[in-house]
């Protein structure tokens, strides 16, 4: 299919959302969350099309699993974004030059949004909510694997737009083909920037594929560090609650490291995790401390792979070292700098890492599982960044907008 049209008709509506007020965009959230609850029947069958396709057992089941619950907590995350205070408009930087021009940096949308995503029918909600509150058109290129749970979450929202006589093309849904994608990813002139939420192998894709600009998140491989000064109590905590809360999301715990000298209370510090029956692929030294106290069943021997993966499962790899420059390096070398942690009582070792570890969010004694815009007070959020350039950590509204300057003057030249 040639998407050329639907790009252009994105364009379109882009300048006719830039000249609406907040409070006519906080009336469209508001009605399509009121929306989304009285057609949750609607969804939920929906979703069901989409669910009878994948394995249970498959951990993106989780994500892509829509239920009452889930609809009317994201009509309260709605509402919520509703509530926020917008960016547009605000002055990021004002002069005025002696000749009595007024130069003003102010924060205005990128335009139109795009968004690859996977398995997850909400995101479809939280992009376009999050979108149009910052005054961004949004196109959406959701997974051949939620194809009838986003068809039917567009048509809510298209019809909540046209009800409330705006343009239905501000949000847009292309077809899940890979042709599609790639029309997406070269629509220069009419899409701004690009997204991926996703698997890392997504990520890289887009990354590699795009000819317009992208702010990479999602992909997370998170680790969180035993210190040899350590309180066994905090850190069995913090590794459960990292580990197993949701491990079908970014910020889920995915390799625990221990310094060597607390080799006797690893048993322990993932006691926990055998209640959730969290398979564990231990490397040598870790193996022969857990052996006896971990379940044999669920006790594996770490392998090349076991490093560096982002599990999205019941599954976690457990590094030993010898210090903590070792932990730090082993960090560095299998990061994707989404989130790190660290269990420590020595304050010059907390602000250490604090200092040396390249993450959008470090964790000083608590659980890689608050990395999350609505945590971080920030309302909502499209994506974690795990990029450097224009936002990094849980992407809110203002990470939506980019600036313009605007330059008053009253005839002024300049020699």
């Amino acid at each position: 299919m040639d998407c050329t049209p639907l790009f252009k008709n994105a364009l379109i509506a882009s300048r006719e959302l830039n000249t609406l007020d907040n409070k006519k965009i906080n009336n469209v959230l508001l009605m399509l969350a009121d929306e989304a609850e009285l057609n949750s029947s609607f969804i939920i069958e929906e979703n069901r099309k989409d669910l009878a396709r994948m394995d249970t057992n498959d951990p993106r089941y989780d994500r892509l699993l829509l239920n009452e619950d889930r609809i009317k907590n994201i009509s309260a995350d709605i509402r919520n974004v509703a509530g926020l205070s917008s960016p547009v408009g605000k002055i990021l930087y004002e002069y005025k030059k002696t000749n009595g021009m007024l130069i003003r940096k102010v924060a205005v949308p990128f335009g139109v949004i795009g968004v690859i995503y996977e398995a997850r029918p909400n995101v479809t909600f939280d992009v376009f909510s999050l979108c149009l509150k910052s005054g961004n058109v949004s196109v959406l290129k959701g997974g051949s694997d939620a194809v009838s749970s986003n068809e039917a979450i567009v048509k809510i929202i298209k019809k909540v737009l046209a009800g409330s006589g705006l343009n239905k093309d501000m949000v847009t849904l292309l077809p899940s083909g890979r042709e599609e994608t790639t029309q997406m990813l070269n629509a220069r002139g009419y899409v701004d920037l690009i997204i991926p939420r996703g698997s890392q192998a997504l990520i890289d894709h887009v990354r590699s594929n795009a000819s317009i600009p992208v702010i990479e998140t999602g992909a997370g491989i998170c680790h969180t560090y035993f210190d040899k000064s350590g309180d066994v109590e905090k850190g069995k905590n913090i590794v459960n609650n990292a580990k197993t809360r949701r491990v079908s999301v970014c910020n889920a715990l995915d390799c625990l490291i221990v310094h060597e000298q607390r080799l006797g209370d690893l048993p322990f510090i993932v006691s926990l995790c055998k209640d959730s029956d969290v398979i564990i692929y231990a490397d040598e030294k870790a193996h022969t401390a857990l052996k006896g106290h971990y379940p044999d069943k669920l006790l594996e021997k770490a392998d090349d792979h076991s490093f560096g993966t982002e599990f999205l499962s019941y599954k976690m790899a457990v590094k030993t070292v010898s210090s903590f420059d070792e932990a730090v390096d082993h960090i560095s070398e299998f990061s994707s700098k989404h989130s790190e942690a660290i269990v420590a009582e020595d304050k010059d070792c907390l602000k250490e890492f604090s200092l040396k570890v390249d993450a959008s969010s470090v964790y000083l004694n608590t659980s890689t599982a608050f990395t999350d815009g609505a945590e971080f007070g920030l309302g909502a959020e499209i994506g974690i960044s795990t990029q450097k350039l224009h936002a990094r950590g849980p992407m809110a509204l203002e990470a939506l907008t980019t600036h313009k300057w605007i330059v008053e003057g009253n005839g002024q030249i300049r020699k």
